[in-house]
């Protein structure tokens, strides 16, 4: 022991203490005799010590450190910090239109007389931006994940989606950056609907709304966007790896 002791307000003799580590070893069916007293231990030694077991001592290490809250995790030399490199990645996808659905962008109900064709709710934005976070990560596409020859998929609403890849990201040890995404659209003008999607993305992302950026032109009346036959979607997102040792 470095540090002075105190017991009871009064200093004791360091020289006399020890930090017991583990694992230990001990006779597992004294050990079970111990457990089973109604009685808590803080370690396999002072449970074979109640029952009289003999406690033999053998040295220790500082680099053996005890994890017992999550600061423990940053003493550990062995395990290093993870990389901070950002990781990016690209999303695009392309819907035409079909009279009679609901417009849905970056999860946000646009005014309009028609919607997407789509196997699901067609929201392309979205799509995107699953695809630029899934390239991110390295994981593959959309379609390897929620592909739409299945009947699972059918009609599904593209925010529950974008939350079950982004539950999917953090299992696997990222963390989101930011995402930008451009949409490419002749009609419907999308000037007052950019603010309500960036924050709807951002409540799903668990970002700040200033991390999630939307930008919103016109084909200059070219090509099939030009023509008004549906809208484009270009997304970049940016991943980092948890730093467990924050």
């Amino acid at each position: 022991m470095v540090d002075t002791l105190y017991f009871k307000n009064n200093p004791i003799d360091r020289e006399s203490t020890k930090i017991i580590q583990t694992p230990q070893l001990s006779y597992s069916s004294t050990l079970k005799e111990a457990l089973s007293k109604n009685i808590e231990f803080t370690d396999d030694s002072s449970a074979i010590s109640y029952m009289g077991g003999e406690i033999i001592f053998v040295e220790g290490s500082q680099k053996a450190h005890k994890l017992t809250t999550i600061e423990d995790l940053s003493k550990l030399s062995c395990l290093k910090k993870p990389s901070n490199r950002a990781l990016t990645g690209f999303g695009i996808d392309i819907h035409p239109f079909e009279e009679g659905k609901p417009m849905v962008l970056c999860g946000v109900e646009i005014e309009s007389s028609f919607g997407f064709k789509a196997h699901s709710d067609g929201d392309v934005a979205i799509h995107a931006l699953i695809d630029a976070l899934l390239g991110a990560s390295g994981l593959g596409d959309i379609g390897a994940f929620y592909p739409d020859t299945s009947d699972d998929y059918k009609g599904a609403d593209s925010k529950e989606l974008l939350k079950d890849t982004v539950n999917r990201l953090r299992d696997f040890g990222y963390e989101i950056g930011n995402v930008d995404l451009a949409i490419i659209a002749q009609t419907p003008r999308l000037l007052n609907h950019k603010k309500a999607m960036r924050f709807k993305l951002a409540s799903i992302l668990n970002l700040r709304p200033n991390l999630v950026n939307i930008k919103a032109t016109t084909a200059e009346k070219l090509g099939w966007v030009g023509r008004k036959e549906g809208i484009a979607v270009e997304a970049v997102a940016t991943l980092y790896y948890y730093d467990w040792k924050k």
